[in-house]
């Protein structure tokens, strides 16, 4: 019998034959690199401001909050990255505890409940440090990639969570836009769509807003088990030129997304493995917010037609680590 760690890697995907090295597909990407100073560690998140805030407040209208990140220990299952393995919970103290004589005693009789989890830190709804995908031997902002052994010293999640993330959130939802009730799998979109999506929403996409894309294709994984894994190639945006010269001129400081990696697995013009990863995260410092549940959010925009809202996030503060667990709000 395998173990969950082992099960999860026989789910790992097939990639193409053959494909590109990374430095000649993004050979003339565009870069933030030194923008905000040589010590940066946040990248995009700069263009957050004190007035973006108070711009993502004035799309409060409602009252009307959105949690959106998906339950640890669902029921139904926790869908991860293949090769990695969803979160392990156990209980340390219940009240059967009590029923030894070497329990832990307590003036008056308090009993208590304690547990733990067992958990890549991404594994769940969760930010990636901007470290934490690379090329070419060097990371966000060019930073030596041997500043991740042992744990990132330079661009870890520490440095998101100690400032966090607010401003003007937008839904895009490109399963309702396409008429679909999940994207398919291997599907692309453009930032081209993403502006027809906002359009058509009766919206438009600004600078500095927080980008939040819902393809329900995360509710196959429901569905499917274990086949969901199989030819595994998410839906999502697709690599180009002119897409990352979009993202920068927008100033865009995050992408939120519902699927497991934001964009799709493998792309279907080179046979890369996640070019935006390096494209978006790694060369203009965009931050990753993954693994989200937009379900409640986007059947409420499309009642009420307000698809902007506050967005407020703050992974956990954890030292050199390359992502971390969150629960962003969106506020209407």
């Amino acid at each position: 019998m395998t173990n969950a760690a082992e099960q999860a890697e026989e789910k790992a995907p097939t990639p193409p034959a053959t494909a590109p090295d990374m430095t000649e597909v993004l050979a003339d990407a565009p870069t933030n690199w030194g923008k905000w100073g040589p010590d940066d560690e946040v990248g995009s998140l700069n263009y957050l401001t004190a007035e973006e805030v108070m711009r993502g407040i004035g799309h409060v209208k409602q009252g009307k909050v959105f949690p959106l990140q998906r339950l640890i220990g669902d029921p139904k299952g926790d869908p991860v990255w293949p090769g990695r393995s969803p979160a392990e919970r156990t209980m340390i103290l219940d009240e059967s505890s009590w029923d030894s004589p070497d329990a832990p005693q307590f003036p008056g009789g308090l009993h208590y409940a304690d547990d733990k989890i067992n958990a890549f830190l991404q594994g769940s709804t969760q930010y990636d440090a901007l470290g934490h995908v690379w090329y070419g031997g060097q990371i966000w902002n060019g930073y030596d990639a041997r500043t991740t052994v042992g744990g990132l010293e330079k661009a870890s999640v520490e440095a998101i969570a100690q400032r966090g993330v607010v401003g003007r959130g937008i839904l895009l939802d490109m399963a309702r836009f396409r008429g679909k009730p999940t994207l398919d799998k291997g599907e692309t979109f453009s930032h081209e769509d993403l502006m027809a999506c906002a359009e058509a929403q009766g919206t438009r996409i600004e600078k500095h807003d927080i980008l939040v894309i819902r393809t329900n294709f995360l509710q196959l994984f429901h569905e499917q088990g274990d086949a969901f894994y199989e030819g595994f190639n998410e839906p999502g945006l697709v690599y180009s030129r002119e897409l990352v010269q979009w993202f920068q001129d927008m100033e865009i400081p995050n992408l939120v997304t519902d699927t497991i990696a934001n964009e799709v697995t493998y792309d279907p013009n080179n046979g890369t493995a996640l070019p935006l990863h390096c494209a978006l995260m790694r060369n203009l410092g965009v931050t990753l917010t993954e693994i989200c549940d937009l379900e409640q959010l986007g059947e409420d925009c499309a009642a009420d037609r307000q698809y902007t809202f506050l967005y407020a996030a703050a992974p956990l503060k954890v030292h050199r680590a390359t992502g971390s667990p969150v629960n962003p709000l969106a506020i209407k």
